[in-house]
This record gives C-alpha cells, structure tokens and sequence, in this order.
C-alpha cells in the first residue's frame, strides 16, 4: 500500500475553495461548490494512494440531495437526535471500500471539520451523528460482511453489520458456535466492539471484545493498518476503549465461541406484594456466583397494581439464558435460588439461534432470517444511564427504592450479573475496568413518544433525581461508567475541543485506572487529536508531552 499524499503538498483550488467555506463561514460556498471540492480531494488523494482512479462520488451526500434527510435518520436510534433543531452534518459519506474511507480521511483533515463515525446508530447520546461544531458524518453501513471459518473459529466482521447479520451469519455455518456479544440485534458492530459490549454469555467467555484476535483500522494518516502493523498498543485501546477516539475501524476478527446443541430460556416475574424485595435481595447473592452457564438478567419496572385499583407497585423480572437442559437448570436453582421458584413449565429448551431472537423479543416461530433486518421495531426518545454494585443492596434498602421508583414513575432498571469468566480476566487485559469486585451493572432506563421539550426536561430529570438516589449503593472513588451506555451527564469536552482536565472527569469513569495509558496510546497515534468527540481520549497537554519527550 502506498504512502497518503502529504499535508503539505500542493493543494487543488477547488480544495481551496473548501477549506475557506469551512474556517470561515458557511455563506461563502453553495452546498454544491462544497460537494465538487471534497469529491475532488477525494479523487485526488484515491489516485496517490492507490495507482488508479476510483469511483468514489457515490458516497458524497449534501443536504441539498433529496435523500440526505433519509439517509441521515435512518440509523438514528434515539429521536432526541433527530429533530429540526438537531446539528446537521456538512456531508455524510458512505464509503464502500478501504480506499474510500482513507481518502476521506486525508480530506477531512484538511478541512478543519469533525468527522463522527457512525455504525449502528444506537449510540445514546448520538454523538456518532451529532456534534455542535462543524463536522461530517462517515457512515460505515456498507462494511456489512461477516466471513467465518469454522475450522479456525474465527469471522472477520465488517464495522457496519449488525449483530443480528453475524449471528445469522454463523448460524448459516455451523449450529455449534456462537458469538458472545448484545441481545439487540440492530446493534453495529463497530460501536459495540471498540466500546467493550456483553451479552448474556459474558459470565461463561468474557465481553464481546475480549473475543477479538485482530482488526484492521484507518488511522489519522489515511493507512489501514492490522494488529502487527499497529502494534499491540493500538490493539489493547480499541479493544473497549472505543474505536472513535483513534482511527475508523473497518473490520474485527472474532474468535467464536461454542454453544450447546440445547439450551433454556426463562421469564418468571414477582411484584413487591408477591414478596419482589426478598427475591431482589437473593439474586444479588445468586446470580453473579452461579454456574458461568447461567445468566440471569434483573428488569425493575414502576406498574400499576393487579391486587389494589389504583395502587402503584414494582415489578420485577428475571430473564435467564442457560447453556444446558431444563432440568439441569431448574434443579440447580431449586437448591440455591428457591425464592425464584422455578418450574420446568417456565422454561422453554431450544437451539441457541432461537434464543437469540426470544431475546430480542420476536415472536415465537419467527424465521432465522429476520435477524437480517437492519431497522428496530420502533424508535423512541430515551436516556440511558449506568452504575456499578460492588455490595448488596439490603431488604431495607430496596423497600426505599421501591418507595422512590413509585414516586418518580417511569424509570427502569437493568441489572446484569457480573462473576463467571468477567471476574477472572486481568483489569489490564483491555481498558474495559469492571472486572474482580463487580456484582452487577445498572443501567437506568427511560423512554418516551412524546415530542417537545418539556417531554424531554421531565424525563430527563427523574432519571436523573434516581440515579443520585443511588449514590450511597454504587461505587465510588470514582464512581464507575460503562463506556456503551454512552452518558454525557457525567462529563464532557467543551466546544468540541478535548482537553486532558476535561477528559479525565469522564475518562477515569469509564475506564479507572487504565485512562492513563488509553491518553499515551491516543497521544502517540492522533497526537493533534483529530478523533475526538465529546467524550473521546484526550491527548496529554503540550506541556507534558514536551516533558515526557525529554525525560526519553
């Protein structure tokens, strides 16, 4: 592969043209001058990189082309990111070749603008898509091919699938392996990968990206590069680190992970007048020490009373994926979670491609194949919050919190049990830190259809009055994030310029001790920080840097 063409080379006046449009001001040029002058840098730099020109036009989108609208909200999964007062991109490009997303690169640079990497769109903040300073948009949709080998146990993954299109994707191989990542299928790989991702095999093989052997990635030169070839550094970051932050990644390997040729699912649900703080209390003890076969997932939802008219209660809700039969499953839980009471009559045996769409939530006899489709059920607005449990939460405890989420509402949680294999991989291992010590994860979930900013300000803010509520429960010093449950709450970069102060609010939120190294790492690979968004790796500051260059 050729070297990109140099910064410093001479510059077309059509690209000129172009970079006076973006530091200057929009009036200067017509959407249609800015549209010719990136598709002549484009042309330009696909000719040096490559040898022979390429056909890169198709990927350029204006706001003035009749499609632009569609095609920007189509992967838009949350609506508070979708309104007529939401920041539009100067153009989206969909590139469909490496090439193509070199040579964006190299022109984006140029410009002065910042470039957000979209996949799936699920990104909660919408910070793929949405950014307050000028910027553009490189949706990475057509990097969609899943290649396995299941003689070596692996796939290479393109950014833009779907979870759903790579558990299809294997299945179409073999019914004996599996993949360890979401349980929505609509999910981008890209997104989800780079920023750690579970699913309800994470007690038994680890997060999805604990499952990544390789990847190829575009880095701030315009070079596409492999694991050997960006050093082992580049490779820890963006395996949870969150791709976004150093470089456009194109692809993962991923070693796949073997199923059994059975296994049981389950839904059985208490409310508190059907003793919901007793069996809460005991699946804090039980699910995150239980066989590393079973995952059992904890749903908390404010309803109304089926026992007293007008009353408000809690329901709570265990969902369950285990790798083996019912009644291996229903005697284990028989003996260590009797509260739970589990009946072979709650559970349902099937293969694991079935499981997969029972939890995403199709219903029963649904055909494999509808794993393949990109778009959600619905969209909705929605706010997304997260937090860590290192001890349980006592009977007395909940009964308050009980108290508090009939008073608020509307706002739900998610509990997911940590133990297993997630307990047992080094906190070095990836920059993902919540390993040893973690009981579960919260995320604290909200969603709406009504539009408006009171809608919006109402929602929000009992989201927010329950998640300090929770403060005495969760950790501390600091207290923890998860990175893919994306919460610009909890610190940002202003003006979308990332400084190290800025980032280290958030960053030692997501990624505890191991921020410091995901900054040298970011500072060595993008040391003018041309990845950045909100809630990117900073670089060190000049001054540090200029220290840490002599001290070498």
């Amino acid at each position: 592969m050729m070297t990109p063409r140099s910064p410093s080379a001479p510059v077309s006046p059509l690209l000129l043209v172009f970079l006076l449009f973006v530091s200057v001001s929009s009036s200067l040029c017509s959407p249609a001058s800015l549209h010719d002058a990136f598709l002549q840098c484009l042309l330009n730099n696909t000719q040096t990189l490559h040898g022979q020109q390429q056909e890169p036009s198709q990927m350029l989108h204006a706001p003035t082309d009749l499609s632009f609208p569609t095609l920007l909200g189509s992967l838009v999964r949350n609506r508070r990111f979708n309104t007529s007062s939401t920041p539009k991109p100067l153009l989206i490009l969909t590139p469909s070749h490496p090439s193509h997303v070199q040579s964006a690169v190299v022109c984006a640079r140029r410009t002065g603008a910042e470039l957000r990497i979209r996949s799936g769109g699920h990104d909660f903040e919408g910070t793929s898509y949405v950014s307050r300073a000028p910027f553009l948009v490189l949706d990475m949709f057509n990097f969609r091919s899943v290649d396995v080998d299941v003689e070596q146990e692996t796939a290479w993954v393109g950014t833009g699938a779907t979870l759903g299109e790579v558990y299809y994707r294997i299945w179409e191989k073999s019914g004996l392996y599996g993949f360890n990542a979401g349980v929505c299928p609509t999910v981008g790989v890209g997104g989800h990968l780079s920023g750690g991702g579970y699913g309800n095999m994470l007690r038994k093989y680890g997060l999805a990206s604990d499952s990544v052997v390789d990847a190829q990635i575009v880095d701030v030169e315009g070079r596409v590069l492999d694991r050997s070839s960006m050093g082992e550094d580049l490779f820890w970051a963006i395996r949870g680190g969150g791709g976004a932050s150093f470089g456009v990644i194109l692809s993962y390997r991923v070693r796949l992970v073997p199923v059994p040729n059975v296994v049981t699912v389950f839904r059985v649900w208490r409310t508190i007048e059907e003793n919901a703080t007793e069996l809460v209390y005991q699946w804090q003890n039980i699910a995150p020490r239980t066989d590393n076969d079973l995952f059992m997932r904890l749903l908390l939802q404010p309803a109304s009373s089926e026992r007293q008219k007008g009353a408000k209660t809690v329901n709570a809700s265990v969902l369950a994926l285990f790798l083996g039969n019912a009644d291996r499953l229903v005697s284990m839980l028989d003996g260590e979670f009797p509260e739970l009471g589990l009946r072979k009559e709650d559970c349902a045996e099937m293969s694991w491609i079935e499981s997969v769409l029972w939890w995403g939530d199709f219903d029963s006899g649904t055909a494999v194949e509808a794993l393949l489709d990109r778009m959600p059920k619905s969209v909705s607005f929605l706010k997304r919050k997260s937090d860590y449990v290192q001890e349980p939460i006592s009977r007395e405890e909940l009964e308050l919190l009980w108290d508090k989420m009939i008073e608020l509402g509307k706002v739900g949680f998610v509990f997911n049990p940590y133990g297993g294999k997630m307990g047992e991989i080094p906190v070095s291992d990836a920059p993902f830190p919540h390993r040893a010590g973690n009981l579960f994860k919260i995320q604290y979930s909200i969603s709406w259809s009504e539009d408006g900013t009171e809608a919006e300000q109402s929602n929000l803010g009992k989201t927010r009055e329950l998640y300090n509520f929770m403060t005495p429960y969760v950790s501390k010093n600091p207290r923890r994030a998860f990175l893919n449950y994306r919460d610009l709450d909890i610190g940002i970069t202003e003006n979308g310029e990332n400084s190290y102060k800025e980032g280290s609010v958030y960053g030692v939120k997501y990624f505890a001790e191991n921020f410091k190294r995901l900054v040298k790492v970011k500072t060595e690979v993008d040391p003018q920080n041309f990845f950045r968004n909100e809630q990117s790796i900073p670089v060190l500051p000049s001054k540090v840097l200029n220290m840490s260059l002599q001290l070498n």
